[in-house]
């Protein structure tokens, strides 16, 4: 049977059928239209809304397998010819003309202080005003590299800004301020995001995911999962004896292995990583993480799509968005609105007071972090935030039957029925959920003291999350201890790869990464967590910096060029 033919759409077309509300993006070329797809996607439609505008052929490639990719071919509804410029996205704050407004056929910059005169209505969330990503260079003579500036500096009312007050504009100016200088330092310290780069980033990158297949990293050696499940098995086993024994602090401490453990692969089997069967990987994972360890994979899997196609992003990742208790970069100051959880990040009396000790609160918030998991599980699983229709529809009932199953056994079984007084279930609940902490910190140290800046969306795919992901250099016998997340570099860039063959992949990743250019982030245990706690400690300091300077400009007789600070 002959292929089917499309037809070659302009950027023309592409820009009014986005303004129009269709949700459209690049793949391999063609035009895929997914807006039919959105309400099925397992993953949410939140991650479908950011590579909107976009060749999203690196993010698609990389976090589906073959056969989802190849459903994709009956959204086609047309074709490009040549090297495809990115929007930004509604979602973003991008905005777009409908084909009957007037104005020149090839727009690139599309920001919300852009030229570009009508605002995208993709949908009642999307086309509420959003804060863009303050970005630099204005007055660059490079195209590529000149963006809208910050709303901030170009208007006095933003859904950025809590206040227009004159304190709260000289704040936002020194936070502006320190968005370019940190974007000057990415600029300095990586590729150019210039087109013929960029070109030659994502070639070398599809080269490289090649060489990955020939190899066979994606093949999973079941005999490594054959292990974990020793290792699970020993860890409840233990913590049942010592339970008999009335050891109870004791078997708390090894539950709290016990979960910390399970993470790893429910983590694999979330991404496709153990079977590469969409089905079968979802029952293990809702197995592991609702059946045993009171979490949704659902929530996770919604959540974690997007932080992997907005790595590092404070107003779209919801991995690094954990105000009032903690800001990991002073754009969160602004009290930013949150386009994943939909609404503003208030930066607030608490905020302010929780961030300014932020880098002693740090390994105490992340001691209780497990119990913020499970009030997201239930939210999600309760709310019905999940696909309700496609092949998803039926992990919700199977997610929920885990709860129930996981709350009947260690609410009521272990903590009801089995500990004889409240103090035995105080300790014991504290000291379970109180082991499972390294995970945590893991998966901060992963992100936390790497770079927040927008640089645009002309950044490459592989550019942009060897910027904002490090990897942490450990010995192999500690490999089982780490769980893969040591190698989160390598995972971003193939999330599909079995964790076991990421130390594989390590050297082939080193190899890209001298080849063109760009610092391969890698570092010890400790010096990561120092670089965190460091990151954190800045970020304290800036608030502390920003409430003076706005202290002292309400507190001069002429706040409107009384700079006595």
């Amino acid at each position: 049977m002959a292929s089917k033919t499309y037809p070659v759409m302009s950027r023309r077309e592409i820009e009014g059928l986005v303004a129009d509300g269709r949700m459209i993006f690049i793949l391999d070329q063609y035009v895929i239209r997914a807006d039919a797809w959105a309400p099925y996607h397992p993953g949410g439609d939140k991650a479908i809304r950011h590579m909107i505008g976009r060749d999203a052929t690196d993010e698609v490639t990389a976090l589906h397998s073959a056969d989802a990719r190849k459903r994709m071919d009956s959204y086609r509804i047309g074709r490009i010819e040549g090297r495809w410029t990115n929007f930004i996205p509604p979602i973003q704050g991008g905005k777009f003309r409908r084909l009957s407004e007037s104005g020149p056929d090839d727009v690139f910059d599309n920001g919300p202080d852009s030229s570009a005169t009508i605002s995208c209505t993709a949908s009642s969330s999307d086309s509420e005003s959003r804060a863009p990503s303050p970005v630099f260079d204005d007055g660059a003579d490079v195209p590529i590299r000149k963006r809208h500036r910050p709303a901030a500096l170009s208007r006095t009312a933003s859904v950025s800004s809590v206040s227009s007050a004159e304190p709260e504009q000289e704040g936002m100016a020194f936070l502006n301020s320190l968005t370019h200088e940190k974007v000057a330092l990415d600029l300095d310290k990586y590729p150019s995001i210039d087109a013929t780069t960029q070109e030659n980033i994502v070639s070398k990158y599809r080269e490289l995911h090649q060489r990955v297949k020939d190899e066979d990293l994606y093949t999973c050696n079941y005999w490594d999962y054959a292990i974990e499940c020793c290792r699970y098995s020993l860890l409840a086993f233990a913590s049942f004896l010592f339970l008999r024994w009335g050891w109870y602090a004791t078997s708390a401490a090894f539950l709290g292995a016990f979960w910390h453990q399970l993470v790893f692969t429910a983590h694999d089997a979330g991404h496709m990583g153990i079977t590469h069967d969409y089905h079968t990987d979802s029952v293990i994972g809702i197995i592991i993480a609702d059946f045993l360890g009171g979490l949704s994979l659902g929530w996770w899997k919604q959540n974690h799509n997007v932080h992997h196609v907005v790595t590092n992003s404070p107003e779209h990742d919801p991995d690094i968005e954990h105000m009032p208790f903690m800001a990991v970069s002073h754009r969160l100051l602004q009290s930013l609105r949150s386009t994943y959880y939909g609404h503003v990040m208030e930066y607030d009396a608490v905020a302010r007071a929780a961030v300014r000790v932020q880098h002693y609160s740090y390994y105490v918030l992340l001691s209780f972090g497990r119990l913020n998991l499970y009030r997201l599980s239930w939210t999600y699983l309760f709310l019905g935030q999940g696909p309700r229709k496609g092949p998803a529809w039926w992990h919700r009932y199977l997610e929920i039957a885990g709860q129930l199953f996981f709350w009947t056994w260690f609410g009521y079984g272990i903590m009801y029925k089995t500990l004889p007084t409240n103090w035995d279930r105080f300790v014991f609940f504290v000291i379970s959920h109180v082991v499972p902490m390294p995970v945590h910190a893991q998966i901060c140290l992963s992100h936390f003291a790497m770079s927040t800046s927008d640089l645009g969306p002309h950044e490459s795919f592989p550019q942009k999350m060897l910027r904002t992901t490090m990897d942490i250099d450990c010995p192999t016998w500690l490999d089982f201890f780490h769980g893969g997340l040591q190698f989160q570099v390598i995972h971003h860039l193939f999330p599909r790869i079995p964790r076991h063959n990421l130390r594989r992949t390590q050297k082939l990743v080193q190899d890209f990464c001298n080849e063109v250019g760009i610092p391969y982030a890698l570092y010890g245990f400790v010096d990561g967590n120092k670089m965190v706690v460091g990151t954190l400690a800045e970020v304290s300091r800036q608030a502390a910096i920003l409430a003076k300077c706005q202290q002292a400009i309400a507190a001069s007789p002429d706040p409107l060029h009384g700079h006595s600070h």
